[in-house]
């Protein structure tokens, strides 16, 4: 058999499958995956980059889900937020922004305030808190006097317990540019739901917007009192000398979403523009947002059309999307380059929890139905490809809990298993690939150099790996020194259909 004679495959996406070599802290080498351990020998297999500029990240900066499947739906790099908002503040044009400045420019003549709401650290997956510095920087130059910032507090892309040291680097900003205060902190677990949860965003939302929550004198009294890391952080209103909150968002203010990746913070600008409707209140984002709300944003996205499902559609192949709730988006709309239509040839099929889902008691989710949705879609002649993500390995990597995530890992490969052999029984073939690098690294210095828990993601490349069809030929070998930019024009490779003209990636086959 050649490679067209079995054009129909799955593409498997291991989220947070990344490759380092065995040590302390890598909980994939630990994990008995003896099915992920022969594949990778017995058949076609590389390693891809998932990190850094050649996923249209900053040089040395980790990857992540949103970027990650973008590209790998895109076959090409994409400049990510996260740069388009940096090369703004490097040349000058940020401080320059006309929406910026206008607003800013109406503070400072009015006696507003300017309230800045993003998450605190470095981490460089939903905000870097560089880019707080910049605002603050920019406010100063425009003549804003009253700034205050709504904190959130991170403990996942970064290590946890770390929020003490970021949030003095931002009172730090303070000096530096001689405006701003603290007007609340938040734990990322309420400030950046996307569950639906609005009993948790109502609590920040209310902080920020009102003033009213728990109550703290500094920062210092508000994680000394968080006894589940910096991820629960209660929502907590910072207070003056006589006891009353220090801000609260009033007519002739502006709020400004700090963060540059949408999908965590949107529901709690929605919540916010909700709450503050009927006020004379101005709402930017850093960047642009997926939220119900219009929100005006500073800095555009990149074109990200032209990818795998544009050329599916144009040819008619038939796609089915399948992911846990956690990851659907990542199969569906940005897989798609951020596009949210559900087209005539494909099929969505999200997986929902019955319960809350607690990944550390429950390592496996909801991996099993996962799973048979997957294997009834590949039973159908109707379907070219089934995309799919197990999402197992990265959502509980992020709880920072090494056992678990070895539970996660083994509970993956057994599933692993079962997808290949109806994958065989068929006639498909299967591409697996980690979208960026996590359980292989679960241990990371903190601030003075003490190992601590880590749950984020890393700069690791991801393995790559091709499953023929039974009876398929394709080589021993993938080509090496790859990126996620390379994995559509592979899978349409597979499916004997060219690359579209917008991909620059190459087939890895």
């Amino acid at each position: 058999m050649n490679i067209n004679e079995a054009t129909h495959g799955i593409l498997l996406v291991l989220d947070g499958w990344g490759h380092a070599a065995p040590g302390p802290g890598n909980a994939l080498t630990e994990a008995r995956t003896p099915v992920l351990d022969s594949i990778a020998a017995e058949h076609p297999s590389t390693f891809v980059e998932a990190s850094g500029e050649h996923v249209g990240l900053l040089p040395g900066t980790v990857g992540n889900s949103e970027i990650g499947h973008m590209v790998i739906g895109a076959g090409r790099p994409l400049d990510y937020d996260s740069v388009l908002v940096q090369r703004q503040i490097d040349s000058g044009e940020l401080c320059d922004n006309p929406r910026l400045t206008e607003a800013l420019d109406r503070l400072a003549s009015g006696g507003g305030a300017l309230h800045l709401v993003g998450q605190v650290s470095d981490g460089m997956i939903h905000s870097h808190v560089d880019h707080l510095h910049a605002l603050l920087g920019i406010a100063a130059s425009r003549g804003v006097q009253r700034v205050w910032v709504h904190a959130i507090t991170d403990g996942r892309d970064v290590a946890d317990r770390t929020a003490g040291h970021y949030l003095a680097r931002v009172e730090e900003f303070f000096g530096s540019t001689g405006v701003g205060a603290l007007a609340t902190v938040s734990g990322r677990g309420y400030g950046l739901d996307k569950s639906g949860d609005l009993e948790l965003t109502a609590k920040v939302t209310e902080a920020i917007a009102y003033g009213k929550g728990a109550t703290a004198r500094d920062y210092g009294q508000v994680l000394a009192a968080a006894e589940n890391g910096d991820v629960w952080v209660t929502p907590t209103v910072l207070t003056g000398s006589d006891g009353g909150p220090l801000a609260a968002v009033r007519d002739g203010d502006t709020v400004l979403f700090a963060n540059f990746r949408s999908d965590r913070i949107q529901q709690l600008a929605d919540d916010l523009v909700r709450v503050l409707a009927a006020a004379d209140v101005e709402v930017l984002s850093l960047t642009q947002y997926d939220t119900e709300a219009a929100i005006p944003a500073l800095v555009g996205r990149a074109d990200a059309s032209g990818g795998l499902a544009d050329v599916l559609e144009s040819h008619g192949l038939r796609s089915v999307r399948i992911a846990e709730q956690e990851k659907f988006e990542h199969v569906t709309y940005y897989v798609n380059g951020r596009d949210d239509r559900v087209r005539e040839v494909e099929d969505h099929v999200r997986i929902t929890a019955d319960t809350a889902p607690d990944y550390v008691a429950r390592p496996e989710m909801n991996l099993a139905r996962v799973t048979e949705a997957i294997t009834a879609a590949a039973r159908r002649d109707d379907v070219a490809l089934v995309i799919a993500n197990l999402a197992n390995i990265d959502v509980v990597g992020h709880t920072g809990d090494h056992d678990a995530t070895v539970k996660a890992a083994e509970h993956t490969d057994r599933e692993v298993e079962r997808i290949l052999t109806a994958a065989a029984a068929t006639g498909r073939w299967v591409l697996l690939v980690g979208d960026h690098g996590n359980a292989e690294r679960m241990v990371k210095p903190g601030p003075d150099g003490a190992p601590l828990p880590y749950g984020g993601h890393t700069t690791n490349p991801v393995p790559a790996v091709v499953v023929p069809a039974p009876g398929q030929s394709l080589g021993d070998h993938l080509a090496e020194g790859g990126s996620l930019a390379d994995i559509a024009p592979t899978v349409l490779h597979l499916l004997g259909r060219p690359s579209g003209p917008a991909m620059t990636g190459r087939s890895l086959l």
